[in-house]
C-alpha cells in the first residue's frame, strides 16, 4: 500500500474539524477509526488508491444530517460536492476528485449507491464495520436517546410477536440493521470482521435480555 502524505491528512482533518457538529457518533474519532480500519482493509488490497481511501474516510460525513431527517439519503452526495469543493482549492490532484466523490457518495446506507471502485468499497465497509462490535453499540445507544428512542419493548424485547421498529426501540436496530451488515460488505477482510462484530452484539443482546426480563 502507498501511504498517503501526512500532509494531506492534516488537511483531512482539519475540513472535518471545521464541519463537526455535536453528533458523538459522527466525531472526529469516528473518522480516525474508520480511516484506521480502511488501513488495514487496503493491505488486502494493494491496487487502491489509498489517497481517495483516507480522504473519503475523513471527508464523508462533511455534511451529516440526523437519521430521521428525511434529507438523509441526499447527505453523502452533498458531502461528496463540498469535498470536491473544498479540495479543488487546496489543488488536490484532480484526476482523483471523481474517485473521491463516488467513494464518498456509496458510503452511506441510506443513499443505496452501490460501489463500483474498490476505493469505495473499502470506504464503504469501514464505515459500516464501525457501526457494529462495541463501539457501533455504544454508537446505537447514543444516537437512540438523541432520538428520543426506547432501550426496547417492555413485553417483547426480541420482536417475536410484533414488528421490529428500530426508530421506537434502541434494541430493535441490532436485527433491522447491524444484522444485515455483514453480508453487505465489499471485501472479504469486511465480511470477516462484520461477522465478528455481529456475533458480540447477539451475544451482548443475549445478556440484555436476560436482564430486561429479571432471569
Amino acid at each position: 500500500m502507498n501511504h498517503p502524505s501526512a500532509n494531506w491528512q492534516t488537511h483531512f482533518i482539519q475540513l472535518a474539524t471545521d464541519a463537526a457538529g455535536d453528533d458523538g457518533a459522527h466525531d472526529i474519532n469516528h473518522l480516525h477509526r474508520v480511516w484506521h480500519t480502511a488501513e488495514t482493509l487496503l493491505k488486502d488490497h494493494p491496487e487502491a488508491d489509498a489517497l481517495v481511501v483516507q480522504a473519503a474516510c475523513y471527508l464523508h460525513d462533511l455534511v451529516n444530517l440526523p437519521k430521521n431527517d428525511p434529507q438523509r439519503h441526499l447527505a453523502s452526495r452533498q458531502a461528496a460536492e463540498l469535498a470536491c469543493r473544498e479540495l479543488t482549492a487546496m489543488n488536490f490532484p484532480a484526476d482523483k476528485l471523481p474517485a473521491l466523490a463516488h467513494a464518498i457518495e456509496a458510503h452511506s446506507f441510506s443513499a443505496a449507491i452501490t460501489p463500483t471502485t474498490i476505493e469505495a468499497r473499502i470506504v464503504q465497509d469501514a464505515d459500516r464495520l464501525d457501526a457494529l462490535g462495541a463501539v457501533g453499540l455504544a454508537r446505537l445507544f447514543y444516537i437512540a436517546g438523541r432520538m428520543g428512542s426506547e432501550l426496547a419493548h417492555p413485553d417483547d424485547a426480541l420482536g417475536t410477536q410484533r414488528e421490529l421498529d428500530d426508530k421506537r426501540y434502541a434494541l430493535d436496530h441490532i436485527q433491522v440493521k447491524l444484522a444485515t451488515l455483514p453480508a453487505s460488505m465489499q471485501t472479504e477482510a469486511g465480511k470477516r470482521l462484520g461477522q465478528q462484530r455481529l456475533e458480540w452484539l447477539y451475544e451482548f443482546r443475549g445478556t440484555f435480555l436476560q436482564e430486561w426480563s429479571g432471569s
